[in-house]
């Protein structure tokens, strides 16, 4: 086995994000696992991770990796919103709810202020209450 070099961990970084762009969240997982373990500081690699995680419908460890995450950048918008998604698809709707809700205060992109349910102005006077069934991707 080839020995691990800070390039190869930036090369393994670069693969899982292709890999996870061409849907195989497993194969980045088993990438970024290295990455992780020799930068465990890496906030980046561990959000690529959480992503992979949430995207192969392993939520609780999603949801521990968006949470350290979390602990080291607190103003991390789309973290808010991706764990509110786990969250949700776990079934955990007021817990995803307030993180959807900080989500939208940190950054007030449409996906983010439609998953907090922020009612809205629709345009004829009725007021839109959001939906909050997508994926964070």
């Amino acid at each position: 086995m080839p020995e691990s070099s800070p390039e190869t961990h930036v090369i393994d970084f670069r693969a899982a994000e292709q890999l996870l762009a061409a849907r195989d969240p497993r194969g980045a997982i088993r990438l970024l696992d290295s990455v992780i373990t020799a930068h465990p500081e890496n906030t980046a690699a561990r959000l690529l991770r959480a992503r992979a995680f949430f995207l192969a419908a392993q939520l609780r460890p999603a949801e521990l990796e968006f949470q350290i995450v979390l602990e080291r950048e607190p103003d991390n918008a789309f973290a808010h919103f991706a764990l509110g998604r786990t969250l949700e698809r776990a079934g955990r709707s007021e817990e995803a709810l307030r993180h959807f809700r900080l989500a939208a205060a940190l950054e007030p992109r449409p996906e983010f202020i439609e998953a907090a349910r922020f009612a809205r102005d629709t345009g004829d006077g009725a007021r839109d209450q959001g939906h909050p069934n997508r994926d964070p991707e």
